[in-house]
């Protein structure tokens, strides 16, 4: 009786030091389907937060790559909640639809960022629906997007979006809106100097636009990256479909450090 009771207080013990290790271990993130309207259309988005943190915190948007709502921006979304952020993963075709093909693809883009008004009215549902959360702040808002989400943060930067900075990944720099006027938005743009989709051109006419204004940006290129270097499964959607798309795994890293750098500058100032 008594080996059995000290086998007893042992494993209670242990159970004990397990609940601790995991309770110190860092954020608890959890993360849930979330769905909001945008003029009867139905959005179904992601939202991933730290369950253990109550407080008020700056709040992130994760706009999707042209395939659409998928795992790769809600696996960022829960990467930005694991750094303390709110971040909701933001659908903007409608009922989390996704592509199969790049035609698809294509065609679901266009229509969104061919009516910008529409893709405006998407991208603030999502922005508000994120606001409306009780442990974000809603003065403190970021977004990051990836290729065509990139293009979408940017021109919604340009345009006025109530955002105190946007990481693009891998954007596409052909917008419907480019700066004319000044930006309260602060801008970071990572790229891959291997990427077929953007060309010396694209940059220099949106950089100069930058610099004509004075913003507030910073363009960085990433030695033989190409297009959708953050998305480990960019290697095999290029070869499925024969397109100029690759990860980059050095690359990857170094734009998520840049970012998480570039995110704590622009949401320490705003505490100045």
């Amino acid at each position: 009786m008594k080996k059995l009771m000290t086998m007893a207080f042992v494993l209670l013990l242990l159970g004990a030091c397990a609940q601790t290790e995991t309770r110190d271990s860092g954020p608890s993130v959890v993360g849930q389907e979330i769905s909001y309207e945008m003029d009867g259309l139905t959005m179904n988005g992601y939202i991933a937060q730290d369950e253990n943190d109550f407080s008020k915190r700056p709040g992130m948007l994760v706009v999707h790559e042209w395939w659409g709502h998928d795992e790769h921006a809600r696996n960022s979304a829960e990467k930005l909640a694991e750094l303390g952020y709110v971040a909701l993963a933001v659908d903007m075709y409608g009922n989390g639809k996704q592509a199969d093909h790049p035609e698809d693809a294509m065609q679901f883009s266009g229509e969104v960022m061919g009516n910008f008004e529409n893709a405006q009215a998407r991208f603030n549902a999502a922005l508000e629906t994120l606001k409306d959360q009780d442990n974000v702040d809603p003065e403190k808002i970021g977004a990051i997007g990836y290729c065509f989400g990139g293009s979408v943060v940017l021109a919604m930067a340009h345009s006025g979006a109530d955002l105190d900075g946007v990481a693009a990944f891998h954007a596409g720099l052909q917008l419907p809106v480019m700066p004319e006027d000044s930006i309260d938005t602060r801008i970071l743009i990572l790229n891959g100097s291997a990427d077929p989709m953007v060309t010396e051109e694209h940059v220099s006419t949106l950089t100069g636009a930058y610099e004509s204004i004075s913003a507030d940006y910073q363009y960085i290129s990433y030695e033989g990256a190409q297009h959708a270097f953050t998305n480990p499964g960019a290697d095999s959607l290029g070869q499925k479909f024969e397109l100029p798309l690759a990860y980059d795994a050095e690359a990857d890293s170094l734009s998520w450090e840049e970012m998480k750098t570039f995110f704590n500058e622009t949401f320490e100032s705003d505490s100045d």
